[in-house]
């Protein structure tokens, strides 16, 4: 008997989106401090990650443990980005961004320089760059004297100049003013609607709504909450110490 065939215009189902990086039972201590126990987690191709917590809950530790940056206990594994293997790029913006006292021309040819990108591409990507966060016409200007809304996008233009596969954000706008956040905040929506992974801290509930597509919520250095963004705001069978947290920072609800 020959098998039923698919029709033509039935719709195929969407490919699971690719893992980029997994956790395993991660922990993370600092001298008598466990920052960070037992957590398990998997970061996929497209996502956008708010970690959301109290102080000390563990989500910049998450954050940096993430990129490759802690020594930890348990095991992180790095899948390809690619169907050729090719390890992820990152790339990690600060609430206060790393500038050197040198132009923005030339503060953005060292990350290119430090990422390994050929020199012949390097005017070309920083061209390029400056252009996608409206800084093209400051390239000579120092970049200590730009103002606090232009440092944190040209710290966003020097991580995408890099073409990372994932970007970190640690609290990208919590020093701005309302206009320069909402500046940052566009440009981070249009990298992830760009394709670009998101990993997010934030301890604005408003901009994990509008930026997020999945939240984790820690507390005391516990992984309790992994959700869609939607029901976890929607606060069905969350547990308490998450519902607290929602209520001291909505309290309009």
């Amino acid at each position: 008997m020959k098998p039923a065939e698919r029709p033509l215009d039935a719709p195929r189902a969407p490919a699971p989106a690719r893992p980029l990086i997994s956790l395993q039972g991660a922990s993370v201590r600092f001298g008598d401090v466990q920052a960070l126990r037992d957590v398990h987690l998997q970061l996929h191709q497209g996502d956008r990650l708010a970690l959301v917590g109290a102080n000390g809950s563990g989500k910049t530790t998450l954050l940096r443990l993430l990129n490759g940056l802690l020594p930890h206990e348990g095991r992180r594994t790095l899948h390809a980005a690619d169907a050729a293997g090719r390890r992820p790029v990152s790339a990690m913006v600060f609430q206060r961004p790393f500038l050197l006292h040198l132009s923005v021309r030339q503060n953005l040819r060292l990350a290119l320089w430090l990422a390994r990108v050929p020199r012949a591409q390097h005017e070309a990507r920083l061209q390029a760059a400056l252009a996608r966060v409206g800084l093209e016409a400051l390239l000579q200007r120092p970049a200590r004297a730009l103002s606090g809304g232009q440092q944190q996008r040209l710290a966003l233009a020097r991580a995408w100049a890099v073409r990372p596969d994932v970007l970190f954000l640690d609290e990208p706008t919590a020093s701005l003013d309302p206009s320069a956040k909402r500046e940052v905040e566009t440009l981070i929506d249009e990298f992830g609607r760009d394709g670009m992974t998101l990993v997010m801290s934030s301890h604005n509930l408003g901009q994990v709504k509008r930026l997020a597509s999945r939240v984790a919520y820690l507390d005391a250095g516990c992984l309790q909450v992994d959700l869609p963004v939607d029901d976890f705001f929607n606060r069905d069978a969350l547990p308490e110490a998450a519902l607290q947290f929602l209520k001291g920072e909505l309290p309009w609800h």
